[in-house]
């Protein structure tokens, strides 16, 4: 149990403000930082009007509308350039789908290629749009580091709008206008919002001050656009994050898109029911297969078409790809397997490469190996020229931007969030990365606060407390995600009733347990086997299981049951 930690009971004092709540919800609350009335009331009923913030607090956020409603009066060529994941394309949907609402038909979406291109705005595509004789490029989740491009565009008589959530680093670009509550000076009371969530205070925006036949509240059709994001892009799920998620998911639930209810059905998910967990696991990949394999374009198309066959086509065609991506990964990650077995020790952190391996590809390996071994992990595939590219993630020992800061000579770029990163850098230096970040590892986890290394488990419950008032009560916490992770429960010395493998490959665990009703509960894991487990896991064994609760609506069948985190 060194890894996990059993929260401490809660003095009874400090639970006072919350006495309304059943006590379970108590200390999920006051555990999640939640500890007065108020605060509770806002955490658990998100309310549109008054959790979301107004756009103009924004710094730029004037400037930049007005010079939309300027290039609108002007009929001007708008290009819509958006970054090629799952947080830039769901942005650039929704300025397309504003653009269209307001029948503005001399506007373009562009986004750059994940292999051919790579992350960032570009200069070979500005001089590109100044040939169609362009003269706004609104950005979508990039631009914020890009001051040759940007200074490109001026040259050539373009002005730039930056919406990018990154933190910015060194001088700003000399844009036009930069969207980005990170920016020095800027007053807008949330700083984490997701690419497609500033994309969608640009609309706000737009609309609140515009002059459009737009039926009000429109805008929170876009929702479902910016719900995804909010969860692919795993930005904080706390203030208006948390609202902008809340009814994102509420809007998806109900979507209207062609291509979403057509990839919906094909992946066997109930669109009534969607929730965090369907996004991430099930619609991100399918979106970041479009740029990870091929054109990224496809996955935008996706979201904005009205055709019915259109719709069928490319649901079937990122389902396709994205099947054929997990074949790849899966390849690379047995590939690294076999060189770490090989190894004569592991180190703290774990760096390996392949000219061969597809760059886009390696994030997922890195989580694979990150979850499976537990230490931070830089992978680095093939790249045109004399770069190589790489994608690192953390166990949550380190922040990976400050730990590659440390050593920022050894990299022609990086960048990324604490716990998940990209970079770049020459292939003489590939050679000696591993050393390099072995040391800097040392100095960034030093400067990491213990209690982050830990797994925080909320209570110890029995398997008769899994019970549908019990799961009501975390419902009502979600969507879950960084900030607000799933409640965690330590189930101690329960006995396996039975034991066994399910899938098409038998490569997922299902744990049967009874209840004193004798009804059955079902724990499983999926891509674990018995032996993934430092515990002995067979019928009639008794385990300590760490686990959350979730619905399962598999056939349209609601039940509870759990889902395994480790068995001790």
């Amino acid at each position: 149990m060194e890894k996990y930690f059993v929260r401490e009971k809660i003095p009874e004092s400090d639970l006072y403000e919350l006495r309304e709540y059943p006590e379970l919800m108590q200390e999920l609350l006051f555990y999640r930082g939640v500890k007065t009335a108020n605060k509770a009331d806002e955490f658990l009923n998100p309310n549109y009007d008054d959790h979301i913030h107004n756009p103009f607090l924004m710094k730029d956020m004037e400037k930049a509308v007005k010079r939309i409603f300027s290039a609108i009066d002007k009929k001007e060529k708008i290009i819509i350039y958006s970054d090629y994941d799952c947080d830039g394309i769901p942005g650039g949907v929704i300025l397309h789908d504003f653009f269209k609402k307001i029948k503005y038909k001399n506007v373009k979406n562009h986004i750059p290629h994940r292999h051919k291109d790579g992350y960032g705005f570009h200069k070979s595509a500005i001089e590109e749009f100044a040939k169609e004789k362009v003269k706004l490029i609104i950005t979508i989740d990039c631009g914020i580091a890009d001051v040759n491009s940007v200074d490109r565009a001026n040259e050539l008589g373009i002005n730039v709008i930056i919406t990018d959530h990154h933190l910015p680093i060194g001088e700003l670009p000399n844009a036009y206008a930069i969207i980005n509550p990170k920016q020095n000076g800027d007053k807008y009371p949330y700083k984490d919002l997701s690419g497609a969530g500033l994309a969608f205070k640009l609309t706000q925006g737009l609309i609140k001050k515009g002059v459009f036949d737009i039926i009000d509240g429109w805008e929170k059709w876009l929702l479902d656009m910016v719900g995804i994001a909010t969860v692919a892009d795993m930005v904080p799920l706390l203030g208006e994050n948390r609202c902008l998620a809340y009814y994102g998911i509420k809007v998806l639930r109900k979507s209207p898109r062609a291509g979403l209810m057509k990839l919906c059905g094909k992946i066997k998910i109930n669109q009534q029911h969607i929730n965090e967990d369907d996004i991430s696991f099930m619609l991100a990949p399918r979106v970041n297969a479009a740029s990870r394999m091929d054109m990224p374009y496809d996955a935008f198309k996706l979201f904005i078409t009205d055709d019915e066959i259109q719709a069928d086509e490319l649901s079937d065609y990122l389902n396709k790809i994205n099947n054929e991506r997990k074949g790849i990964v899966a390849s690379i990650i047995k590939e690294i397997k076999k060189r770490i077995e090989n190894l004569a020790e592991i180190k703290e952190v774990i760096v390996m490469g392949n000219p061969l391996w597809r760059p886009a590809l390696l994030g997922l390996a890195a989580n694979s190996i990150v979850d499976e071994y537990e230490k931070p992990v830089f992978l680095w595939g093939g790249d045109d020229g004399n770069t190589l590219k790489g994608s690192c993630r953390s166990d949550g020992s380190v922040n990976l931007v400050n730990m590659m800061g440390m050593v920022k000579e050894t990299f022609v770029a990086f960048g990324g969030h604490a716990y998940s990163g990209g970079f770049s850098i020459t292939k003489e230096n590939v050679y000696f990365l591993e050393d390099i970040l072995n040391k800097s590892y040392i100095k960034a986890k030093e400067e990491r606060c213990g209690d982050n290394e830990k797994i925080y488990i909320d209570k110890r419950l029995e398997i008769d407390d899994i019970n549908w008032n019990t799961y009501g009560i975390i419902e009502r916490l979600a969507p879950f995600g960084l900030g607000n992770p799933k409640p965690l429960f330590l189930f101690e010395n329960i006995k396996i009733t039975e034991a066994r493998h399910f899938g098409k490959d038998r490569n997922h665990l299902r744990l049967d347990f009874k209840k004193n009703d004798n009804k059955t509960i079902s724990a499983i894991c999926f891509f674990k086997n018995n032996e993934s487990f430092n515990a002995l896991i067979e019928k009639g064994e008794k385990i300590n299981l760490i686990a959350s609760i979730e619905k399962s609506t598999f056939r349209n069948f609601p039940e509870l049951r759990l889902k395994i985190v480790d068995i001790l």
